[in-house]
């Protein structure tokens, strides 16, 4: 009687490394388009969630690229009601700007907060958000990537 082996092949997940995933860059206009769903479909761009070779541990996202960022659309009373905080470190340091005012003050930095609440809170966190890049008006310096322009509904 003979006997024949099976040999058992391991199934494993391969995770690529940063340097095998390509950094693709993205254009987005961001005229009447609504904060946080422009926030949301950008924070999925730059992790990398869109590709098949995401890794949660890795940056394998994408660059991008927001111009038109002061004609960005806020839905009901968001304008007045919403407020953004920070901290000087000191007693009593605790300060707050509404959205309508710091969309005066800063239009891009709406966009960098709101895509900034929705990334991972450490240092790859802080690394990914390097990847945003928003302009005011249409104009950026951007054109030597190439960037793919990309509409959202």
């Amino acid at each position: 009687m003979e006997f024949k082996y099976l040999i058992m092949f391991t199934k494993f997940t391969i995770s690529k490394k940063r340097e095998e995933v390509p950094n693709n860059w993205y254009l987005i206009d961001a005229d009447g388009l609504v904060l946080g769903r422009l926030a949301s479909f950008i924070a999925k761009m730059i992790l990398g969630k869109h590709k098949v070779e995401y890794t949660s541990h890795n940056d394998t996202g994408d660059s991008i690229v927001v111009i038109n960022a002061d004609k960005i659309k806020l839905t009901g009373r968001k304008w007045k009601n919403k407020i953004y905080y920070r901290h000087s470190g000191y007693m009593g340091g605790l300060k707050e700007i509404t959205a309508e005012k710091l969309h005066a003050k800063s239009p891009e930095s709406l966009i960098y907060f709101a895509v900034q609440g929705m990334l991972p809170k450490n240092t790859l966190g802080r690394k990914l958000n390097k990847k945003l890049k928003v302009y005011v008006g249409e104009e950026h310096p951007h054109q030597p990537q190439n960037p793919e322009l990309i509409t959202i509904n």
